[in-house]
């Protein structure tokens, strides 16, 4: 089972490598919320300044009338919910970039600009601040005003052109991967921004951070490819352009398991196994680039011996022989497996509606400056009182605005 979390094993004042950095996430839905997860999993106090009403709509992406996504991405945040909208609201949040060191928003490009905290405003009042833009398309370019979501980016960034199988439609991602991928950059971007300020003589910066240019990105050197050949390659399914043999194969019970032969050892040592020594010299399948060549010929060959045995006497001549294969897990899997239990990769923590929820780890592992799981997702304006007192703000005030809908406060702390 998933290492066990309980509410004393937060820590929330426990010593983490980005103290003293504050982090205002303006953002809605998964790509700023991934990018101020992974700074808050490593100490950063990050405020969600959330819509009153309604909060992140991440918290209506909900499973059973749980509000899961939130609860794994709002972790380790603080809950500040006030209408930006209102002139208070407006003001306060001038007050608090004031004394914050990085404020993400993903807002369509030209948005910010329009409102009392516009970027040069920001800027003017605190120098010091990082502004990280997220947007579909970026802040400049013919496409900046157009819809950000993922899916589009997904589709016209070329990921969707190479996923999936040659005969059928390209395929979506499963996942919001291209706000994932986002997320990360982002978060990386902002460490550089902030080293910078600390040895460049202590400037913020904008950061102009689209969706669309990191998935772009892991994509490799597709471009160069295509100017070298002229020709855009085909979707092949789980086979690759650079490695055969290389895919998800089945065995003999119906499990599956996938391999790469990304080596030239690696390739013979498979043939060796097989029976097939003689594929090691026929000139079909010398080099890895032959083998690529001719894989419409290779890869049933590896196919048919798979389907032989079942996915353990596979997986035992595999780990015997030293070739670099794995079994295809989905989630009750991986829940169960000694590895991922043995490195905590999944951990149960404590949760006000079902007791314990699972999630996955900070990572990465540092071994002297590690993340923690500091506090569970907030509720919506759980420190809405805790920030604006930290302003000077007095109880009556808090009262009053929220009293005029400027603010919102949970009744019930956390429990």
């Amino acid at each position: 089972m998933p290492q066990t979390f309980h509410r004393k094993d937060f820590e929330p004042d426990a010593s983490c490598p980005l103290d003293g950095i504050r982090v205002l996430d303006l953002s809605r839905l998964v790509s700023g919320n991934m990018v101020s997860l992974q700074l808050a999993d490593f100490g950063a106090e990050v405020i969600k300044v959330e819509d009153p009403d309604k909060g992140d709509p991440l918290r209506h992406w909900e499973v059973e009338g749980q509000p899961i996504s939130w609860k794994v991405y709002g972790r380790n945040k603080k809950s500040l919910a006030m209408d930006l909208r209102a002139p208070e609201g407006a003001e306060l949040l001038l007050r608090l970039a004031a004394g914050a060191d990085v404020l993400i928003e993903n807002f369509r490009p030209g948005t910010l600009e329009k409102t009392p905290f516009a970027p040069d405003r920001l800027m003017a009042r605190n120098p010091r601040l990082i502004l990280l833009r997220v947007s579909g398309w970026g802040q400049t370019g013919p496409y900046r005003h157009r819809p950000g979501f993922g899916s589009l980016v997904e589709g016209m960034s070329g990921f969707a052109a190479v996923n999936g199988f040659a005969d059928r439609e390209p395929v979506l991602p499963p996942l919001a991967m291209a706000d994932m991928v986002a997320g990360l950059y982002g978060a990386m971007s902002v460490l550089v921004a902030l080293r910078h300020r600390e040895v460049g003589g202590g400037a913020g910066q904008v950061i102009d951070l689209s969706l669309l240019e990191p998935i772009f990105s892991i994509l490799g050197p597709q471009v160069a490819d295509y100017r070298l050949t002229g020709r855009v390659k085909a979707r092949t399914g789980s086979r690759s352009h650079t490695a055969a043999p290389r895919g998800v194969y089945k065995s003999k019970d119906g499990k599956w398991i996938s391999m790469s032969a990304s080596m030239q050892t690696m390739a013979e040592r498979l043939f060796r196994v097989m029976g097939r020594a003689n594929l090691i010299v026929d000139p079909r399948f010398r080099t890895n680039e032959l083998r690529i060549k001719n894989n419409d010929v290779l890869d049933p060959l590896v196919r048919a011996w798979m389907g032989e045995r079942t996915l353990a006497e596979n997986m035992e001549i595999f780990e015997r022989k030293g070739i670099t294969a794995a079994p295809v897990y989905d989630v009750s899997q991986i829940v169960e497996d000694p590895h991922y239990r043995e490195r905590e990769v999944v951990v149960e923590v404590p949760d006000a509606d079902l007791g314990t929820l699972a999630m996955h780890n900070v990572i990465p592992r540092l071994s002297a400056s590690p993340g923690r799981l500091r506090r569970p997702a907030p509720m919506l304006g759980e420190h809405t009182a805790e920030v604006l007192s930290g302003l000077g703000l007095e109880p009556k005030e808090l009262e009053r605005l929220a009293a005029g809908g400027v603010i919102s406060m949970p009744k019930e702390p956390h429990p």
